[in-house]
């Protein structure tokens, strides 16, 4: 039996409802779901600018910049030193990402829930069209060539 303490492993963290995440990969993820929402930018206590906007993309490039523009964001968990995930008190969720004097709160404007059930009828409708599609094309190619095309 082993009894060194410095051996010992520590479990993953596990954050419900509020805490920080400084793991790049833990807030790429939660960043990845929010879809559309409402951003303020604070730096040095004052607030720069606001606004409404959509992810379109949460990346970890050290050399890239996280950009806001024209409704879209484009971020990159580098530009950050941590995530914070707090509650308010009308218990709506919300995220800072915090570098430095530097302040990126996102309010999520969609719920997830209702995303997921949307692709999810999306995905279903896409593969009733496919395999309709797959299934003319198999029947125009009988009739070309009078045989199985394989």
């Amino acid at each position: 039996m082993n009894c060194d303490p410095s051996n010992t492993m520590m479990p993953a963290p596990c954050i419900v409802e509020t805490g920080i995440l400084v793991q790049k990969q833990d807030i790429r993820r939660i960043l990845a779901d929010l879809g559309r929402v409402r951003y303020v930018h604070i730096q040095d206590g004052k607030c720069h600018c606001q606004g409404e906007g959509y992810i379109l993309e949460v990346f970890a490039e050290r050399e890239q910049s996280t950009i806001i523009a024209n409704h879209a964001l484009y971020l990159n968990v580098y530009s950050f030193d941590y995530l914070e995930i707090k509650v308010s008190p009308t218990k709506e969720t919300f995220f800072d990402l915090i570098q430095e004097n530097r302040q990126l709160r996102l309010i999520p404007l969609s719920n997830p829930l209702q995303e997921r059930e949307n692709n999810h009828l999306s995905a279903s409708a896409i593969s009733a069209v496919l395999t309709e599609v797959l299934s003319a094309k198999l029947d125009a190619e009988m009739d070309d060539e009078g045989t199985l095309p394989f």
